[in-house]
């Protein structure tokens, strides 16, 4: 919704001269498009053309200003109704702003003055509100599941759907995946879909707090609480408060404070460290971890009882892998937003490329494959993106190896390409699988 370039406003007053001094006076500013109306009948007649600002007298003689007042905040989102008039009476004034009258100008020398500062005032809070509006449909934009992320495999159609089921309720969320397939943007994805949009989203990694400090992060604590407590600090869950907390790697938490929070969250109320004073708070939780928690539940490193109480709705991401075509549709994707971004030219992965993407198995997940395709783009030196382009590291192939199934020869060829191509000499490559140069030489014969 565009900020406006003009607004509306209504002067209604039964004095000829008056009106015109205020008319005159207002259209001065280019941004106002002023229309006089003599009575307050006609001023509600003419709602339909909806103004933004009505500056309306008190005293009309054809209809009580404080019922025209009534009529107009009667209306869907009603107009700024400034009223004016020749009245200095203090209950007259508090009683039509409790009606809805943005302000109550009393008739004078400064009125004209008066008026224009408080349509000012009126028109800063229309813009204001109007980007915050703006604002809010971004986010909304930009958090949308299917923008925020790529790919329409299967595996992810059924994260979306598991979302979607997640954003209509504040049920907790357990997200599960390898490291790297984007567990804080589903988490994102949940919250600034659903109503609690508007209030904090609080990333929280365990992982990369010092064990010593989860605590003090998670709750926070009062000032002189230990040693370094210079200053109070409020903790992530009170910081929270009405929206929602992603603690990611919660399986790194140890005992101790999983046995805190634990309690915390039964009570549904938080002590900040060195204070007995309880604050309620009221969060949506959502949790993420890399490991399997049920079995670090068995193997004793994670309390049964918390584990229930997170447990929620369980969304499993898929690695990257096992997403298909996705891969295809995320390196193009990472590939233009890092060309926007630094300004460059448009680039395309060749068909050997996409080959060589199809053939890995992303141990990094997204994360891996989108640092690869910012690599390949400034590797490159036009605008094709070809498979040399694309750096995966000798330990990364290795890890790929077994990745899909395939026969004995198959598998011997790709080892043997791996280490020709590691060395860029056959007979170092035969030295190193112990076979003779013969070998090699006729598996490179059979594949070309």
């Amino acid at each position: 919704m565009p900020i406006k370039k003009t607004y509306k406003i209504f002067v209604v007053d039964d004095e000829s001269l008056f009106r015109k001094i205020l008319y005159k006076t207002l259209q001065v500013n280019k941004k106002y498009e002023v229309i006089p109306i003599s009575s307050g009948i006609e001023c509600l007649k003419r709602l339909d053309e909806n103004p933004d600002i009505i500056s309306l007298d008190y005293r009309l003689p054809d209809i009580d200003g404080r019922k025209v007042l009534q009529e107009i905040m009667k209306k869907n989102n009603p107009p700024h109704v400034i009223i004016v008039s020749g009245q200095n009476d203090i209950d007259t004034a508090i009683n039509l702003l409790k009606l809805g009258a943005y302000d109550y100008i009393v008739k004078g020398a400064d009125t004209r003055e008066k008026l224009s500062i408080t349509i000012e005032r009126v028109i800063d809070k229309i813009e204001l509100k109007r980007e915050n509006e703006n604002l809010r449909e971004a986010v909304s934009d930009r958090y949308c599941f299917r923008k925020l992320i790529k790919g329409s495999s299967k595996p992810l159609e059924r994260v979306f759907s598991l979302m979607d089921k997640a954003i209509r309720t504040n049920i907790n969320v357990s997200v599960y995946g390898e490291t790297g397939t984007g567990k804080e943007l589903v988490a994102k994805g949940i919250h600034y879909n659903s109503d609690r949009r508007n209030k904090p989203f609080v990333p929280v990694n365990i992982s990369s707090i010092p064990e010593t400090l989860v605590e003090s992060e998670l709750f926070g604590y009062e000032k002189g609480a230990f040693t370094g407590a210079d200053t109070a600090k409020a903790g992530k869950i009170e910081v929270a408060d009405g929206g929602t907390l992603l603690l990611d790697e919660i399986a790194e938490m140890n005992l101790n404070v999983q046995a805190k929070l634990l309690r915390v969250l039964q009570e549904r109320e938080v002590s900040r460290i060195g204070s007995h004073k309880p604050f309620k708070f009221d969060v949506r939780l959502i949790i993420a971890t890399h490991r399997n928690l049920k079995e670090e539940v068995d193997k004793g490193n994670f309390r049964e009882d918390l584990y229930y109480r997170l447990l929620g709705l369980t969304i499993d991401l898929p690695p990257l892998r096992q997403r298909g075509n996705d891969v295809i549709v995320l390196a193009q994707y990472f590939i233009d937003d890092f060309c926007d971004e630094n300004k460059m030219q448009r680039k395309h992965l060749s068909d050997d490329a996409i080959n060589k993407l199809r053939e890995y198995s992303f141990p990094g997940n997204v994360r891996e494959l989108k640092a690869l395709m910012e690599l390949a783009c400034v590797l490159t030196d036009d605008q094709l993106i070809d498979e040399d382009h694309i750096n995966i590291s000798p330990v990364n192939i290795s890890k790929n190896l077994l990745s899909k199934e395939k026969t004995l020869h198959e598998y011997n060829e790709d080892i043997i390409r791996h280490f020709v191509d590691k060395y860029d000499n056959v007979r170092e490559a035969a030295s190193r699988l112990n076979v003779g140069k013969s070998t090699i030489y006729r598996y490179l014969k059979q594949q070309a």
